[in-house]
Formats: C-alpha cells, structure tokens, sequence
C-alpha cells in the first residue's frame, strides 16, 4: 500500500472535521415529581410477585421524575385523558429544554433556522414543536421536521437528522428537541412481562440539542464538539423485535427478549465497518455516548464492542438516576459527556437502538 493511500483516510477524517456541524448546547427537563424506584413500582402496578421485586431492585433504576404526580395515575380514565396530559406537560418540558439549550449555546430563539422534534409516547396534530416555537419566539419561517415512532433510537436518529440538514445548510442553527412521557402509557390491567419491564425501567422527561453549521460562527464554536459521520442501519424482518401495540386504550408495550441479542449478534459488524469506512477502529474511540436501555442491554453493547470497563459510566449514572427516558436518554448521556469534556483530538461514537429493528451510529469529535 502506498503512502498516498495510508493518507487517504486520515485526510478524509479531516475534510470531514472542517465541514461538520457543531454541537453548540445541550439541556433536560424534568418535572417536580421525582420517586425511587419502589414506589414508583408500588404504585403503578398492582402486581406483587417476589419475582417483580427483585426485579425493580436490580433493574439499574433507583430514582425517575414522572409527567404527573403519582396519585393521579390511578385515576386516568383511558388513552384520551393520558394523551391530554402528554400535550400539556410534553409542551411545558419541551419548552423548557430548549429554552436552557439556547441560553447555553449563546443563541437567541430568533436564530433558530430548523427544529426537529422526536417523540413515541404521544399523539398531537400539530405536533408540540408547532406551540413550542410560538412560545419561545422562533421564526415564522422556522422549518418543522417532526418525527413520530422511532422509539428509543430516535434520539441518535434526531441526532443524525440535524447533520444531515446542516451540511446542506452549513451557516443554519438548528435545534433537536426530545419529549418522552412513558408513565402516560402504561397500562394497570397489563400483567405481560414487557409492560412490567416498563414498569421498573422507564422514566419521563425532555432533552434538547442546539447545533450549528460549519460556517456558522457563535461564541464558543472553536471548541464546541461535532459531528462528522453518521450511519443509520435496519433489520428487515425484525418489526416485532420493540414498539407499540397501539389499542384502544392507549399504546402497550412490546418488548421482545431478543433485543439484548440483537446487539450481541449485529452490533460489533456494525460499528467496525463504520469506523473503518473512515479508517478509524475503536482503539481510536475513547468516547462512548450509548443510550441505557436496561442493564442487559448494556451490558450486551460493551460486550459487544469490546468496550473498556468505565466506558459507559455515563449511560449506567443516567438510568439509576431517571430511568430510562426512551429518547431523551441518550442526549441525556450526550449532556453529561459534555459536561466532563473529553481531550481536544480524540474521537467518540454515539449510538442508540430501536425499533424496526434498528441502530443509529454518529462519529463525533472534539
């Protein structure tokens, strides 16, 4: 192999690097309703099974912040009034998430070019970005992008979207937003073991992402981390695998015992070949951003992977303390990493799985 062709993939690394968006801000939002993880189980669930309680002890799980106060889960009468209140509080935490995302990027709403919105765990027409942007001052001319169904993935998946539109459109800003209210689906006439898993694993809460262009200039852009590569990648025939059930009485889990094993069996093909499309291998990743979706899961990724033991300290700190936030989760995971910002020069891979079967894959720098 010639010199030339040694280069080849460092050289691309780095055109990729020069024209990637940045991520300029990240937020969470929460309600006041926070619980541990045995009354949260005690109360919304009937079930009392040893067996359950051994479970919710060893879920990962030790606190959550819930959409509503407990006392009123019982109370819900069905899918319509569950559903008024993911619009109400899913508006007030989106709200929230992207207003504290913005005042930490340094950008004011008005300058906000695009905004995508991912959620799974309610139905609006229009959607609650639409109110949102009305709220914080956005522009009329704000583009819209929102996205219905992707479940746990569709945070990296939101993720990957926005790169997409900022490399089209390298001087915009554009905001992602997640809004998760898994407590609104549950359903207390379910016994099935997805629904109890759902009941000791998720959380409720909101995440936002503000991200730049590469030739957009805002305070901070120099340093702020991007994104230069990104990989979505489906399973066909694998549809059954995790979603919902939508019924009358609201959306029931489903929540194969495969999913662990999807990404013991796929998920190591998929991220070498990535990496090696650019050619890195993951001795060069020292940054995991990885959405916690159960400690089997977990626990599945880093074997899969080859993962260094405190690789994922993030993801497991971010279940014990909120559970798992479907979507919002792995920004979550992404905000955190920030927050501890990794050396200037090293590499890091994002990546979530979910329905479809399907996982998202982002190669980002600092």
């Amino acid at each position: 192999m010639t010199d030339t062709a040694l280069l080849a993939p460092l050289d691309s690394t780095r055109t990729a690097r020069r024209n990637a968006p940045r991520i300029a801000g990240t937020a969470t939002a929460f309600t006041s309703n926070r619980h541990s993880q045995q009354e949260v189980a005690e109360a919304l669930t009937e079930f009392a099974d040893p067996g359950f309680a051994r479970f919710a002890s060893t879920s990962g799980v030790e606190y959550r912040n819930l959409a509503l106060p407990l006392h009123r889960y019982p109370t819900l009468t069905g899918f319509t009034e569950a559903n008024a209140a993911y619009v109400e509080v899913a508006t007030d935490l989106g709200e929230r998430a992207i207003r504290s995302a913005l005042d930490a990027a340094g950008i004011q709403p008005d300058q906000v070019d695009a905004i995508v919105a991912v959620s799974s765990t309610g139905v609006a027409v229009p959607t609650i970005d639409a109110t949102i942007c009305s709220h914080l001052g956005f522009r009329p001319d704000v583009k819209r992008i929102p996205l219905f169904g992707l479940g746990c993935v569709a945070g990296a998946a939101g993720m990957a979207r926005v790169h997409d539109y900022l490399r089209g459109y390298p001087d915009h800003v554009a905001v992602l937003l997640s809004v998760e209210l898994c407590s609104l689906t549950l359903q207390r006439d379910d016994k099935s073991i997805p629904a109890l898993i759902g009941v000791c694993l998720f959380g409720d809460g909101a995440a936002a992402v503000v991200a730049t262009g590469a030739e957009r200039q805002t305070p901070g852009a120099d340093s702020a981390p991007r994104v230069l590569a990104t990989r979505s990648r489906l399973f066909p025939g694998t549809a059954d695998v995790m979603g919902w059930n939508v019924r009358s009485s609201g959306f029931k889990l489903v929540m194969s015992r495969d999913v662990p094993k999807m990404a013991e069996d796929h998920l190591g093909d998929e991220v070498y070949r990535f990496l090696a499309d650019h050619g890195l291998t993951t001795a060069d990743i020292s940054t995991w951003v990885c959405h916690p979706g159960g400690p089997k899961v977990l626990e599945a990724i880093q074997g899969a992977v080859g993962m260094p033991a405190n690789a994922l300290r993030h993801s497991w700190e971010s279940m014990r303390e909120h559970g798992n936030i479907s979507s919002a989760s792995v920004l979550d995971v992404l905000g955190r990493t920030l927050a501890q910002r990794p050396a200037d020069g090293s590499l890091g891979l994002m990546l979530a799985m979910g329905p479809g079967f399907s996982f998202e894959l982002l190669l980002l720098s600092w």
